[in-house]
């Protein structure tokens, strides 16, 4: 695979335009995905993504709605949480980053009234370009809820996998990607949570590439999970997945000395080469030169995928959109184009 292969997308979210907060609507909120895919195609990203601006709900602005929008329209989850619920929650261990469950699990989780295709479906129609769509994952909605069914987080997960497998298997995207920003911090939970995942990932058999995102988290520039890649390698390994989406620009780039020893060869490497926490505009010299540093490290041809570190759902948009066309611009320079 040679260095003309190296590819742009972006994660997932976008900033909510303040339009659409204002005067939400379905006209609106597909005015505004194409207004988003635009911005992307414009710049020359090659996947381009809708930017998940309806999962946004003003009652869960600190999540850009990746756990409550899943959570709430499945069956065998309540999600409305009473103060003997929060008081539990906080007891248990692990749960520091939320104030409160998402819900509790009080039977079999089913996939209830949660349509994917719908959400797929809208965006699909405002956009000609190939595209990703994106969901986050088991084990990462199950470190948000409280168990009083399953007995295990492994079990639990494995139940949020079934229902999440019957939704993408009926999705044909160019790219499906996983989301997945708490196992980073969480490495002895990689059997079970690789187990979960796959079943998500193995149902989507339309996509034409799989892809898993994870990040070690990000509210205000915050990282949430504290952890090493090299922790993770196996988990990667076992991952059913077509490449992975990291996030690098944060954290840099000497981490990747354990991907080039350890990482399956079959799976290509996605690499954050702008970073979401800070609101400074790399130029495109910046962004080849972290495409050429890991290029060193890792070798010929292991680099597959270029993107930021993470969603853009907390910057400005303006801060965004100029991220998004550095990228484009870095990657070429890079190649020489």
């Amino acid at each position: 695979m040679s260095h003309s292969s190296i590819r742009t997308t972006v994660v997932g979210s976008y900033p909510v335009p303040e339009w659409l907060i204002a005067l939400p609507s379905q006209q609106a909120l597909i005015d505004a995905t194409k207004v988003v895919f635009s911005i992307q195609e414009l710049a020359g990203i090659d996947v381009v993504v809708d930017g998940e601006l309806y999962r946004w709900d003003v009652n869960h602005p600190d999540t850009n709605g990746m756990i409550e929008y899943f959570i709430r329209p499945m069956g065998g989850i309540r999600s409305t949480i009473t103060r003997s619920d929060i008081a539990e929650f906080r007891r248990l261990e692990g749960m520091g980053f939320r104030a409160a469950p998402a819900g509790v699990v009080e039977g079999e989780i089913t996939e209830g009234t949660l349509s994917l295709i719908s959400d797929y479906q809208r965006a699909r129609a405002c956009t000609n370009h190939p595209m990703k769509f994106t969901l986050t994952g088991p084990h990462m909605l199950c470190k948000t809820l409280m168990d009083h069914h399953y007995g295990s987080q492994a079990e639990m997960a494995m139940g949020l996998a079934k229902a999440l497998a019957f939704q993408v298997a009926e999705l044909d995207p160019e790219v499906i990607q996983i989301d997945e920003a708490n196992i980073t911090g969480h490495p002895d939970e990689a059997e079970w949570a690789a187990a979960a995942i796959n079943v998500v990932l193995d149902a989507a058999t339309k996509a034409k590439e799989k892809g898993v995102h994870l990040c070690f988290g990000n509210y205000g520039g915050q990282s949430i999970q504290r952890g090493e890649w090299r922790k993770l390698i196996s988990f990667l390994n076992a991952l059913h997945c077509d490449h992975v989406v990291l996030e690098m620009a944060f954290r840099g780039y000497d981490e990747l000395q354990y991907f080039k020893e350890e990482l399956d060869p079959r799976i290509g490497l996605g690499l954050g080469v702008i970073d979401i926490k800070v609101n400074t505009v790399e130029s495109p010299e910046l962004v080849a030169q972290r495409i050429e540093q890991a290029a060193k490290i890792m070798g010929e041809n292991r680099i597959t995928w270029v993107h930021p570190d993470c969603g853009f759902w907390m910057n400005k948009r303006s801060i965004a959109d100029r991220k998004i066309a550095a990228l484009v611009k870095g990657r070429d320079l890079f190649l020489g184009r």
